[in-house]
């Protein structure tokens, strides 16, 4: 499954750049993720629980940041096992261009699976694998841009969420 898309996100250059190299920003931004620990020089090891169809499995694995052109481009590489089910192995390429205030996030993303999870049929993975990328960049745009001029409640918690990242490093 190959995927490209890009995203305007409302940050500078460089503060996109820190968030993805950010041990917590990544852990918050994938989905199903419980931990996340290690550094952008010797790569990250993750815990992710996912339910693919009926397939539900813990995914232990690592991440790998390589070829960084700081603040331009990376390549993310992981690999995760999940027991019986299977595994999973993809990578982004993740480029950064300036826009003013603002960056443009370019990504193509390839994800392969094996095991029980690949007898579910290529359309299921592939529209996952979609719904995946495309959670995780709206994740990682929401961390990082300020929450719009709303009437703020206590009840709002989205609200709250937003923009969390870029607040901590201002």
């Amino acid at each position: 499954m190959n995927l490209s898309d890009s995203r305007t996100i409302k940050a500078d250059i460089d503060t996109v750049w820190s968030a993805l190299l950010n041990a917590d920003v990544l852990k918050e931004c994938v989905p199903g993720c419980q931990e996340m620990i290690g550094s952008p020089e010797k790569g990250f090891e993750a815990v992710v629980v996912q339910k693919v169809g009926p397939v539900k499995a813990t995914f232990k694995g690592q991440v790998e940041l390589q070829d960084m052109d700081a603040p331009n481009s990376v390549k993310i590489v992981g690999a995760g096992k999940g027991g019986a089910a299977g595994f999973a192995k993809g990578g982004a390429d993740v480029r950064l261009e300036a826009d003013g205030d603002s960056t443009v996030l370019h990504y193509d993303v390839e994800a392969k699976v094996g095991g029980k999870l690949a007898q579910l049929g290529s359309r299921i993975i592939d529209g996952f694998a979609k719904k995946m990328a495309d959670e995780f960049f709206t994740r990682f745009q929401n961390a990082l841009e300020e929450p719009e001029e709303e009437e703020e409640t206590d009840a709002d918690e989205e609200t709250a969420k937003k923009g969390w990242f870029k607040r901590l490093v201002s």
